[in-house]
């Protein structure tokens, strides 16, 4: 929902934001504009869903001997609900630092440099609602690569994100929203990467938290279950991609 951008069903998932140099080269420019956009409670609400979508969703592709990383991990509200053997998170706001779980690796920094991580080292690569913050599609390239490089042969990418085939003019309407992104274009750039699609929804979340539909975590369940219903309120794009050559 968004505190971050992640995720919408009516409501916005949060973007995990701060997690790299756009507008700002310092994680406190994302730190005022998030809390500006975020209450507290809208961050446990967010927080429940998230537990749902990564127990009853996202778990499937993650073994439990897996190394995962998420890039724009945010307050980890992907990680901390998730069943694997390592979790690293990146982001470039270091507030969150403090409030992790303590089974997450906190690396503060550029999403764009994983110089920290060994090459082939990660079985999965997540990231939610972090793309269209980027400061422009050569950044967006250069997470890729470096998403490619890090991930073991075989290892998986999985993106979620706000399409722009179905949200003209709505998607501009957060500041912070800087590289126009649908799931056709995202595609094209991780086969351009180095990637072969495994999955590929246009219409898979709703946009935003900001909807009057109920915001709970037996709604999102219910909606999980419904793919039908997801031509009609799926806003985000859900892609995933394996690391070609492996």
């Amino acid at each position: 929902m968004k505190p971050s951008t992640r995720l919408s069903l009516g409501w916005t998932l949060p973007s995990r934001k701060g997690a790299s140099r756009g507008m700002s080269d310092t994680g406190e420019h994302f730190q005022q504009i998030y809390r500006r956009r975020f209450t507290q409670a809208g961050m446990e609400a967010k927080a429940a869903i998230w537990k749902v979508l990564v127990e009853s969703f996202f778990q499937r592709w993650v073994k439990p001997n897996d190394i995962v990383l998420d890039l724009g991990c945010g307050f980890g509200e992907f990680l901390t609900h998730l069943q694997c053997a390592r979790k690293i998170g990146v982001d470039l706001n270091e507030e969150p630092s403090g409030r992790l779980a303590q089974d997450i690796e906190f690396h503060a920094g550029d999403v764009c440099n994983l110089g920290f991580l060994a090459d082939a080292g990660v079985n999965v690569v997540f990231t939610s609602n972090l793309m269209e913050h980027l400061p422009d599609k050569v950044a967006v390239e250069k997470m890729l690569s470096e998403a490619r490089r890090v991930l073991a042969p075989g290892g998986h990418f999985i993106a979620m994100g706000p399409n722009l085939r179905y949200l003209p003019g709505r998607y501009w309407d957060f500041w912070d929203h800087l590289v126009p992104i649908t799931d056709s274009s995202l595609v094209e750039a991780l086969e351009l990467s180095g990637f072969n699609i495994c999955d590929r929804i246009p219409r898979f979340m709703p946009y935003t938290t900001c909807s009057p539909m109920p915001q709970s975590p037996a709604l999102v369940r219910w909606y999980l279950r419904l793919r039908p219903v997801w031509k009609l309120l799926g806003r985000q794009f859900l892609i995933r991609a394996v690391k070609a050559g492996g």
